[in-house]
């Protein structure tokens, strides 16, 4: 009987619940097959069908032994993974965010994998080779796929697709399955394949030195082959394995010699798989010393850790906050476990990574997005398996499966580029950052020199804990800030383009002293519009309500939003009229200004258009920091903690952009990037200069930044805020309406609309249009809904919008119209 029972428990059906990549609001369970029952684990990759022919990579969040019980499950195709590559933590997080953030696991699954570990699915078709048929008994399709079959014995059904013209062939090949002609097979496509370097070894016969004499005889006549072999003595000294290209390089001897070498037993040739990282020891034993304020915000800091979980570090520009961070780390990784340095900007890893590996080596791993999916995948497996200290990236490495996180530092807190706006889940990597560190009882340090509201205001209320650096590190101080006025130059006609005469005369200073320039206009491109001066005609994008902004570098007419581009126009396609005016200017323009002024100067853009390659932003910034540019032109990303010695003068081309945007948080955003890119200036002995251009010179948040005086920002902001009800005194919710047709969509959003403020009420803002109405043939209304931190909970009032916007979508009334939910807009 006992016998019976353990064999029952052994056949025992197990299920497994998955998540998919798909935005669907539940897991979904399949059945586990007797032969994978000791493979399947939480964690691990599992090859599922999901709907009729779809094949996807699911990830195992469950198993249990309870069928579902309003269908069928299917079974589990296969198993990827003999280990887990998600652990428990990363699941949690990744629940909390769907929870959190109103989207699905799923979404969250496709964000935080690496696209090397999501596989592609491909369905094949295979003509079976004892196949017996008659090919009159066939109808024109399926005699055209079976003789494509037999001159290519294996097809996508895409490639099916083509040579019939439909997009719909399942019936046709289910009709040749019937047959016995063809056979169907789901291929799953691993993406991910290791990088793979040869190294050249010697026989171990030739070690003895008998041997070692006879092998110099032997090669004596052949001159380049005995080169090899120098060479690889030479190499093989110090201990690290020889690459064959190593070699090649070392002796110039060719290849043709080391494959000689191999064929006659001499050489022995092997491949290894090989990191695609540059994992290169840095110098770990360089010392450095803080000063005394410095020493005592660390010290406050470790005080702070014993009662709060997150403190706020807020340090003018250049005080000295990265080798606090360093002092900090070395204290938790010397503890064995892990920390992650998070960066707003891929900008800033490229020059950070150089610092912190001169005191912690190959210990660092880089994870962002402009890494290789091969090369993620590497770092996220270094990870899992305990081989890094310290990760330092940007926003998605909150994604990484880490083990024992000690300490998450967020470095430039209050940068917007730590915010996801497209596709979901639309997260905040501080917000993530900080739950993340609850999951592994971890301290967070956010680190700034113009905190967000939200931070600040947790820090004076005491949520947080505040320690501070007011003075700049070393010899440096902080620069000297100019406003000029472009109103009054331009009456005097003293200004040149886009220049006044004291930037021009304070550029030509510094060039002539042979120090560095950075100059800062927040919008890429040569011109943001075209307008006709007779009939006032302005070119549109078709896909979008915005003008077409020019490019010099394409010749063409660029929308930012979608993407599209046309030919630029000499003549007005509205009336005929060759006066074309351009209106506004980016940096392409200031660039091409600058090296018509300046004709000897080298000039580079730092923007979207130059910095796509891969490479790109590590070029520029090598080329500056080795003096060979003198101006570097560029948008917020210039902004960004970037710390360069010869930097002296900081030019702000045209502040009244960032000042005058239509957003309730436009006067702290303008404090924050104005006082970080005057921050670049003067980092060292030298004091620097920042040139201010604008046309509301008296503007408060000019002369806060002219001050350094953030707390009188902070103060003014909070009082406009509490009298608006804003954050961070509230929680806001966006939701964006979308549809093709805009009266349609005018009458679903007030719908909406309606139903939130029968239970809302005042606390609804809108339905309203947006700044641009419309992207990619979509109209837009937003929506806004504010909601009190004290008094209401914001877990019942997600419920409540989740069950509003379910009744809404489906509703026939509504069909087309699709809703974008953005918790926490930023």
């Amino acid at each position: 009987m006992l016998e019976l029972n353990a064999e029952h428990q052994e056949r025992a059906t197990l299920f497994v619940d998955v998540i998919l990549p798909l935005a669907i609001s539940k897991t979904y369970t399949y059945r586990i097959p007797n032969a994978l029952k000791d493979q399947v684990g939480v964690g691990r990759r599992v090859v599922v069908q999901f709907g009729k022919s779809r094949v996807y990579t699911a990830i195992v969040a469950a198993i249990s032994n309870k069928p579902p019980e309003l269908y069928e499950a299917k079974y589990v195709i296969d198993v990827l993974d003999e280990n887990r590559i998600v652990n428990e933590s990363q699941l949690r997080l990744w629940e909390w965010m769907a929870s959190y953030y109103m989207c699905q696991q799923g979404e969250v699954m496709q964000a935080a994998l690496p696209s090397a570990l999501k596989l592609a699915s491909e369905t094949k078709v295979i003509l079976l080779q004892d196949a017996v048929y008659d090919k009159q008994e066939l109808n024109d399709k399926e005699f055209l796929i079976i003789d494509a079959l037999e001159i290519q014995p294996e097809l996508k059904i895409s490639d099916i697709t083509k040579l019939l013209g439909q997009k719909s062939v399942f019936r046709l090949l289910k009709s040749l399955f019937d047959k016995g002609i063809v056979h169907i097979s789901e291929e799953i496509v691993e993406r991910y394949k290791p990088k793979q370097k040869s190294f050249i070894s010697l026989n171990p016969f030739y070690d003895e030195g008998e041997n070692r004499k006879a092998l110099f005889q032997l090669l004596e006549r052949s001159r380049k082959q005995l080169d090899a072999l120098l060479a690889y003595i030479q190499l093989s000294r110090a201990g690290a394995p020889v690459g064959k290209k190593e070699l090649v390089e070392a002796s110039g001897c060719g290849e043709s010699a080391i494959r000689s070498l191999v064929e006659k037993d001499i050489f022995v040739l092997e491949s290894r798989n090989v990191s695609r990282l540059n994992d290169q020891d840095g110098d770990l034993g360089r010392e450095f010393m803080l000063n005394e304020e410095q020493q005592g915000a660390v010290e406050s800091i470790r005080q702070q850790f014993d009662q709060k979980d997150v403190v706020l570090l807020h340090g003018v520009t250049s005080s000295g906050k990265t080798q606090l961070y360093v002092r900090l780390i070395e204290e938790v990784i010397g503890t064995g476990r892990q920390v992650l340095y998070l960066l707003p900007e891929i900008a800033l890893t490229t020059q950070i990574i150089e610092r912190l590996r001169k005191y912690f080596g190959s210990r660092i791993g880089i994870y962002h997005s402009r890494l290789g999916d091969n090369e993620r995948v590497e770092v996220w497996g270094k990870v899992l398996k305990g081989e890094y200290s310290i990760v330092l990236g940007a926003r998605s490495s909150v994604f990484l499966p880490f083990s024992d996180l000690g300490l998450i530092v967020v470095d430039e807190e209050h940068e917007v580029s730590y915010k996801q706006f497209d596709p979901a889940p639309r997260y905040h990597a501080r917000d993530t950052a900080i739950y993340l560190a609850s999951l592994h009882q971890a301290k967070v340090l956010l680190g700034s020199a113009t905190p967000s509201m939200e931070s600040y205001y947790n820090a004076r209320s005491g949520k947080y804990g505040l320690a501070e650096l007011t003075q700049r590190f070393g010899e440096s101080s902080l620069p000297e800030i100019k406003v000029v006025s472009i109103t009054e130059e331009t009456t005097k006609k003293t200004i040149q383009s886009h220049f006044t005469s004291v930037l021009l005369d304070e550029i030509k200073l510094a060039l002539q002293r042979k120090e560095q320039v950075i100059l800062f206009q927040n919008r890429r491109g040569y011109t943001p519009m075209l307008v006709c001066r007779t009939c006032g005609y302005i070119p549109q994008c078709i896909h979008c309500d915005v003008s077409l902004t020019f490019h010099k570098s394409t010749g063409k007419l660029h929308c930012h939003y979608c993407g599209y581009k046309q030919d630029t126009v000499p003549v007005c396609p509205a009336c005929g009229s060759t006066h074309i005016e351009q209106k506004g200017f980016g940096t392409e323009k200031i660039e091409d200004d600058l090296q018509f002024i300046f004709p000897d100067s080298r000039i580079a853009r730092m923007d979207l258009d130059t910095t796509r390659s891969k490479n790109s932003f590590q070029r520029i910034l090598n080329d500056f920091e080795e003096r060979r540019i003198d101006i570097l032109v560029g948008t917020q990303i210039v902004a960004k903690g970037l710390d360069f010695d010869h930097v002296t003068l900081i030019g702000i081309v045209n502040a009244d952009s960032l000042l005058n945007y239509p957003d309730f948080r436009a006067f702290e955003r303008s404090f924050q990037l104005l006082s970080q890119v005057a921050g670049r200036a003067g980092r060292r002995e030298k004091r620097g200069t920042v040139i201010i251009q604008s046309h509301s010179v008296n503007h408060r948040v000019i002369e806060q930044v002219i001050r350094h005086d953030y707390a009188d920002l902070f103060n003014m902001e909070m009082s406009d805020r509490k009298n608006f009800n804003y954050p961070p005194l509230c929680r806001m919710i966006r939701l964006d309406i979308k549809h093709k047709d805009a009266m349609a969509l005018s009458i679903s959003a007030d719908r909406l609309g309606n139903e939130l403020k029968k239970v809302f009420g005042s606390r609804v803002l809108g339905p309203e249009e947006p700044l641009v109405s419309r992207i990619r043939n979509l109209y837009i209304k937003t929506i806004y809904i504010k909601i009190e931190k004290e008094g209401m909970s914001v877990t019942k009032v997600k419920d409540f919008l989740r069950t509003t916007l379910l009744n809404f979508e489906t509703d026939k009334q509504n069909k087309g119209t699709f809703v974008q939910i953005d918790v926490d807009p930023y």
